[in-house]
């Protein structure tokens, strides 16, 4: 049975803006009361457009920041309200892989050196027993070991992804947080870092919170699927009962805009009008109504809380 690893309940995180001179601030609800679990060896996807909180949700998740309300037990301990020594050992549980790696990457240390650096800082190891962890590890993710004495300047953009995932494995955390790991490469590359990610699961047993854009990359990684609009989850399930039959009707749009090279796998295109509202000033009721083809009057007036059906966690009235 799978160990609970990570628990958020009503996660949410608000921003205080400026409007101008004399004008008072206004509040951006980036996160609005996000609430799931993730157990040993399962993947968590987290998809939505641009602005739906999918950021902010890393942010709270690796610990950058804290939760403006909202409790999150990291292995049964509550970070939201940790002291400083315990919310210190809960971040080395939780790692982060970035969409870019160049940019993630020191230039200026060795491929040796970055990842030996976590454990100088929270390990008693010493330095032959960093040496051979870090060489085991290089070794694990397809790196040779003259690769350890190069820049990072001097790989692909796959190798380089590969390094940030060694940084990440190297603490052997319980979480993974990985943000659009492979949208910035080639798909020739991409499939080699996913089957990467699943055999470090299985032999880790982590857990992972796998933020992407790319619904088909979602369909082949993850065991559960959230999907997330203006700061709020409107669909919760596992992906096969998911991507088979989609019931929120933003679910719907984002299946249906998804390519396939199949004729059998292809939906029918359903176009999503108007713009994503401002986090400013959201509409009242349903975030999504103003955008919904099933709306009716109700859905402007409360919003809808997530409830379980066939199978999965939805939030709309109308489904």
């Amino acid at each position: 049975m799978s160990e609970l690893l990570l628990e958020a309940t009503d996660l949410a995180k608000h921003y205080a803006v400026s409007r101008g001179f004399f004008k008072p601030k206004a509040t951006v609800k980036a996160l609005n009361g996000v609430s799931f679990t993730l157990g040993t060896k399962k993947t968590l996807a987290v998809v939505g457009e641009s602005g739906c909180g999918k950021s902010t949700l890393a942010r709270q998740l690796t610990l950058i920041e804290a939760p403006t309300r909202g409790a999150l037990k990291i292995r049964g301990s509550d970070a939201a309200r940790a002291d400083k020594a315990t919310l210190q050992a809960l971040r080395r549980d939780v790692q982060m892989v970035f969409q870019n790696p160049f940019a993630s990457l020191n230039p200026r240390k060795t491929v040796a050196t970055t990842l030996a650096e976590p454990l100088l800082i929270n390990t008693p190891l010493s330095a032959a027993e960093r040496r051979e962890r870090v060489e085991a590890l290089a070794a694990k993710v397809g790196l040779r070991p003259e690769h350890l004495r190069r820049y990072p300047h001097m790989f692909s953009g796959g190798q380089r992804q590969r390094i940030a995932i060694a940084r990440a494995m190297i603490l052997n955390p319980g979480i993974v947080v990985a943000d659009e790991p492979v949208s910035a490469l080639d798909v020739s590359i991409q499939a080699q870092i996913l089957n990467l990610f699943m055999d470090l699961q299985d032999e880790f047993g982590t857990g992972y919170v796998f933020i992407s854009h790319n619904l088909s990359v979602v369909e082949h990684v993850a065991d559960e699927v959230m999907v997330m609009y203006l700061g709020a989850a409107v669909e919760i399930g596992a992906t096969k009962r998911l991507f088979a039959a989609p019931l929120h009707p933003y679910t719907r749009a984002l299946m249906s805009a998804t390519p396939a090279l199949r004729a059998v796998d292809r939906r029918e295109r359903i176009v999503i009008h108007g713009e994503l509202p401002s986090p400013l000033q959201p509409p009242g009721g349903c975030a999504f109504h103003k955008r919904c083809p099933l709306a009716v009057a109700h859905c402007s007036e409360e919003v809808p809380l997530l409830r379980e059906v066939d199978g999965r966690r939805v939030a709309c009235h109308e489904v």
